[in-house]
């Protein structure tokens, strides 16, 4: 910085044109302005320097957190847990984005992400379970699934992709076939990514017009917005049925992307007692603005 301050003052002293001494004058300003906070606000915009700022702390807790997160893949490990979390939620409510933050430090060889496709023309004439049953977790994995079986509590019936009487059977069965893995051992997990209707628009607009995004949008997608009502009914309808004590819906709001990796994760550190948790340095209680158990009583605002 100081070098660069005096190779201005050289060209100011040695140049015979006004305009370029002007020049010279007006930069050596910002250069002075920029040795303060308050002068960097002023350079790059109050806005964008806050961006800045945000962008670097949540890069800070993203790394600690993950950090944690291999410990607590350790233990899994060491200790032949089984753990499936579930991350559920409208479309482009952010549920890759986070499964991607929370894998991207762990051993790959002691987790598998499941995003099923359609189902097969033999798959759909099979016990609904049974194609989701053979990526439940093995001994000493984590499993983290971008949806689940709860595509037939929301997704199918607006769309008309199953009958009322495949519905139905569902529900009912649902909990008592999770009461059953948590019976067995697993450590289950339900993550419901909640967005407003309008920060969805947006987040569908920016997918159309980056070309990197594009392959994200689907012809469901297109209907989404549409559709609203439909999806909000249906997914009430699921919490109430399918909330449990053994086996609760949590909801993440997911309107501020960060936000949300940073306290799901949170939520699960907070959940699972691991070898190390107690000697972490770093706050592993959810803030509860963002992630809270669901409760018959409220409205989610999605």
């Amino acid at each position: 910085m100081e070098t660069l301050f005096e190779d201005v003052d050289f060209i100011l002293s040695k140049s015979a044109d006004q305009e370029a001494k002007e020049r010279g004058a007006k930069l050596k300003e910002k250069l002075e302005l920029l040795k303060t906070n308050a002068g960097l606000k002023k350079i790059v915009g109050k806005a964008r320097l806050t961006k800045a700022v945000k962008s670097i702390e949540y890069t800070k807790e993203l790394e600690k957190l993950q950090g944690e997160l291999i410990k607590l893949q350790n233990w899994v490990a060491d200790n032949q847990k089984r753990v499936a979390i579930f991350f559920e939620g409208r479309d482009a409510a952010g549920k890759g984005g986070a499964i991607k933050r929370f894998v991207e430090a762990l051993n790959p060889r002691k987790y598998r992400t499941v995003a099923l496709p359609k189902p097969t023309e033999i798959e759909a004439g099979q016990f609904y379970f049974q194609r989701y049953m053979t990526h439940l977790p093995n001994p000493g994995e984590i499993v983290f699934f971008d949806r689940s079986w709860y595509n037939r509590a929301v997704v199918e019936p607006v769309f008309g992709f199953c009958t009322k009487d495949q519905y139905e059977r569902f529900m009912r069965e649902v909990p008592e076939m999770e009461q059953s893995l948590i019976n067995d051992g697993i450590i289950l997990i339900k993550f419901w990514f909640s967005v407003s209707k309008e920060t969805q628009q947006e987040r569908f607009d920016s997918r159309e017009h980056n070309p990197l995004k594009q392959w994200k949008l689907s012809p469901v997608d297109k209907l989404a917005q549409k559709k609203w009502d439909e999806f909000t009914f249906y997914k009430e309808q699921m919490f109430s049925r399918t909330h449990t004590g053994y086996s609760p819906w949590i909801i993440v709001n997911s309107n501020d992307k960060a936000s949300a990796r940073l306290e799901s994760i949170r939520y699960v550190l907070s959940m699972i007692d691991y070898d190390g948790k107690a000697k972490s340095k770093i706050t592993l209680s959810p803030d509860p603005s963002v992630v809270r158990r669901y409760h018959r009583s409220e409205k989610i605002d999605d």
